[in-house]
């Protein structure tokens, strides 16, 4: 599926614009003149303007899905009709670019449009997950039942999220201030220091000396060092936008000792939840399987996942390929394999989404654990040699007063 940017005239006469997803131009246009509309432009939207529109725009979470999906189930709950309840929403949501798509949406189903339709215009803000779910909810007239499974899907992936998130972003802030302080004692500290050591006179230490070379590569160069790592990052974005560069990285990820782990456990607990989330719905396996693949953020699952449709689709078990992969653990064959077996694999997917998300806690925990007293241990180096170099000279000199 490729995402579409598209402009176009509706049966209302009124020109109207949005985002959707589709497997071909040709087939987004199709769609879009089922409709009665009249399409002006579309054009499929690529990496570099996915990537502008994250940078500058405002991103919907999980969590703003999860408050709007309970906030949805409050207000139709107390007999508000479904036109009325997305006018409150738009009104008291405080994510701008959630607030214009739901904005769009009343007005399409102002006039009669269906809900899943309406949102489905604005897939560029609501995920394919969520449109399904409310298009199944509308065909068995369970529509309060599809948000509310769908706000404890977001809420669990906001939980997941934020677990990882906080598992890597403390480490991460950790060298970030041990580079600012190394640089800046390298550029600023040190130079002050040249002086007194050129008074002490004498033969200074082969660590004095280590650190002075250190110093004045970083006052020479600092600038260079500067467009260095701002090279290298870009260098690293680009690569990772390529498919052979987001493999190898993906890849690399998984393989890391600490890292790894929490990598898979989010796999398959976001396998265990999602799933388990659509089929419970109704939304048949095939379908499932795709926006399933879609919701995985390592691009190997990704590609394990569409390869388990793909088999799916020529009636093969889903526990066979998610076993021939080799990515996921044992425990998630064997309970995706019983409930194949018994005819209650919507209550082994839950199983498997509940444990993992506990797992994905525990690991970031242990993760954050083994880290911490790395990066110390590692920041305690550094400012040891920085003391020992600037000490020693003051040491021998002492040494030879005596």
């Amino acid at each position: 599926m490729a995402e579409f940017q598209y402009k176009m005239i509706g049966p209302d006469g009124k020109e109207k614009k949005g985002h959707m997803q589709a497997k071909s131009k040709e087939a987004a246009v199709a769609a879009l003149k089922a409709e009665k509309n009249v399409v002006t432009s579309i054009q499929e939207v690529n990496g570099l303007k996915k990537g502008i529109n994250l940078s500058f725009g405002q991103k919907v979470g999980y969590r703003d899905f999860s408050i709007f999906c309970h906030q949805f189930v409050s207000i139709v709950g107390a007999g508000v009709t479904i036109i009325d309840a997305f006018s409150m929403l738009a009104e008291q949501t405080e994510n701008k670019a959630l607030q214009n798509a739901i904005r769009a949406v009343h007005t399409d189903i102002s006039k009669g449009d269906t809900l899943a339709t309406s949102m489905r215009r604005q897939s560029g803000v609501f995920p394919m997950m969520l449109c399904n779910m409310v298009e199944a909810g509308e065909a068995s007239g369970s529509l309060d039942k599809s948000f509310s499974r769908m706000a404890v899907q977001f809420e669990k992936d906001a939980q997941l999220q934020a677990a990882v998130k906080k598992a890597l972003i403390y480490p991460i802030v950790l060298i970030v201030v041990m580079i600012g302080v190394v640089f800046a004692m390298m550029t600023f500290v040190i130079p002050n220091f040249m002086g007194m050591f050129a008074d002490i006179g004498g033969e200074l230490p082969a660590v004095t000396k280590a650190l002075i070379a250190v110093s004045d590569f970083f006052v020479a160069y600092w600038w260079a060092m500067l467009i260095g790592a701002g090279l290298l990052f870009a260098g690293y974005k680009f690569f990772y936008s390529t498919p052979v560069g987001q493999s190898f990285i993906d890849k690399l990820k998984l393989k890391i000792p600490a890292l790894g782990p929490v990598q898979t456990k989010s796999a398959c607990a976001r396998l265990g939840r999602t799933l388990c989330t659509l089929l419970a719905a109704g939304v048949p396996m095939i379908d499932a399987l795709d926006i399933t693949a879609r919701s995985m953020d390592n691009v190997h699952y990704k590609t394990a996942m569409k390869e388990a449709k793909d088999q799916v689709t020529r009636g093969v078990p889903l526990s066979r390929p998610l076993k021939t992969c080799g990515l996921f653990p044992p425990m998630v064959i064997h309970m995706v394999s019983i409930g194949e077996e018994t005819g209650n694999i919507e209550a082994m997917l839950e199983n498997v989404a509940k444990y993992y998300e506990e797992d994905v806690q525990a690991a970031t925990e242990s993760m954050m654990a083994l880290m911490e007293p790395a990066i110390i241990i590692l920041m305690a180096g550094v400012v040891g040699f920085l003391v020992i170099a600037m000490l020693s000279p003051m040491f021998s000199l002492y040494e030879n007063l005596a």
